[in-house]
């Protein structure tokens, strides 16, 4: 079984909520987020990003702002809104919830393969 497929499906389930824990740091532009993601070893391009940075603005999750560009057109600017911090604050505890799991269930499975420490929440 090629297991490309299910890591990257497991990314997806977490892209989102990496999305507004980098947007909660600081105002972002695009290029910016996939530059975070990049250094998250989450690699991300803009066809993938913009229909869920979308999605989360149509859900109130995210507000944005332009920006001119002194090289190149105006630049959208995304922040979270009170109601994405909200949604934010869930989804930490989920993936806490989740990663604890995770770690009571595989930790003694197979001690030969991923550390016990390869599931760290994110607080």
């Amino acid at each position: 079984m090629n297991t490309e497929n299910t890591k990257a499906q497991m990314r997806k389930g977490i892209l989102e909520f990496c999305i507004l824990s980098l947007i909660d740091q600081r105002e972002m532009y695009v290029s910016d987020l996939i530059d975070e993601l990049k250094k998250g070893k989450l690699d991300v391009v803009e066809g993938t990003l913009y229909p869920l940075l979308t999605r989360l603005k149509n859900g109130e999750f995210l507000s944005y702002r332009w920006e001119e560009s002194t090289g190149g057109p105006p630049r959208k600017y995304y922040q979270i809104t009170e109601k994405g911090n909200l949604f934010l604050a869930e989804l930490r505890n989920t993936w806490n919830e989740l990663t604890d799991s995770v770690n009571q269930i595989t930790k003694n499975t197979n001690p030969t393969s991923a550390p016990e420490s390869a599931f760290q929440p994110n607080s």
